[in-house]
């Protein structure tokens, strides 16, 4: 049989920026290992399989894969697919419920004169911290001084809220953009505490890259080595949860905007607002825009 998929760059109002995304639109009868060779093939990122809800009450199972494993939840993933899937509703609906491994994500559209403008998922899972890592162990694997590691607000550790990664925050943009992953630092260091990769951070952000608020950079395990990330939503968002944990405030919602993918040539925009009650993170959400890019259909051999 035909299988229908759609292209689309997440975290981005441009074709060409933000993070690509492969979005399968008829995977039901696929295997796992089916699945796993497609992400291959196309070697984006992530690319996700559209299969029929288990429970009619929600919209769809999404199943998310890497070129080289089956992920529980990612940000980027929600934040596109539920684009491409409420980009084609005949009758739209301000928000879509996948089933994942990690458990229901609710993803809200955002519309302007019929069109989807933005989505924005809420995190699965409660914020989890784990123990903290000395400077120079997590600067080891990002080739970086333990110097370059800014702990006034938190250690590097491990975080999570549906996809653990580590979390650590630099001095400067300079050390930002130095950042290069060392491979056998990063493999003696990860994977920790169901981390695989390294989200790292700074404050330090130039007029020029307003409005964010924070520049960061995410390195990841891919089927050639460590690869760069250019929008990693579920880092962003367990970030961004961590810092609500962190502040004072204790009832609110704070905001954040986060550039990710600058220095790579393919800048990405993401947005995140954590609501909290009585100093307790109440929920946690990150969300963007999208650009469709391609479609297409294949056929696996021996299908049909």
């Amino acid at each position: 049989m035909q299988r229908r998929y759609v292209t689309v760059d997440v975290f981005t109002d441009r074709a060409f920026g933000g993070n690509q995304l492969a979005v399968v639109l008829d995977a039901a009868g696929l295997s796992t290992q089916q699945m796993q060779a497609i992400a291959t093939e196309f070697n984006y990122s992530e690319t996700t399989f559209v299969l029929p809800p288990r429970d009619k009450a929600n919209d769809a199972e999404v199943r998310i894969f890497t070129p080289v494993l089956e992920i529980a939840f990612a940000g980027h993933p929600n934040v596109g697919t539920a684009f491409v899937l409420a980009s084609m509703m005949k009758e739209p609906k301000p928000r879509l419920s996948f089933e994942e491994k990690a458990g229901l994500v609710p993803v809200d559209i955002v519309r302007e004169q019929g069109r989807v403008i933005r989505t924005e998922l809420t995190a699965p899972q409660p914020l989890a911290r784990y123990a903290p890592l000395s400077p120079a162990e997590a600067a080891s694997c990002i080739s970086l001084d333990a110097d370059d590691i800014k702990t006034d607000n938190h250690a590097p550790h491990v975080v999570t809220v549906g996809n653990a990664f580590l979390v650590m925050e630099l001095h400067s943009r300079e050390a930002l953009k130095r950042a290069r992953p060392d491979a056998a630092a990063y493999g003696k260091l990860l994977p920790r505490d169901g981390a695989r990769s390294v989200w790292f951070y700074t404050r330090d952000v130039p007029a020029a890259e307003a409005p964010c608020d924070r520049q960061a950079r995410m390195f990841m395990r891919g089927a050639s080595g460590i690869n760069e990330d250019p929008a990693t939503g579920s880092a962003t968002v367990a970030a961004a949860a961590l810092f609500a944990d962190l502040d004072p405030i204790s009832d609110g919602e704070l905001k954040l905007t986060v550039g990710q993918g600058f220095d790579m040539g393919r800048p990405s925009i993401l947005q995140t607002r954590v609501v909290k009650q009585d100093g307790k993170i109440v929920s946690a959400h990150v969300g963007g825009a999208s650009v469709q890019m391609m479609e297409g259909t294949f056929r696996l051999a021996g299908q049909g």
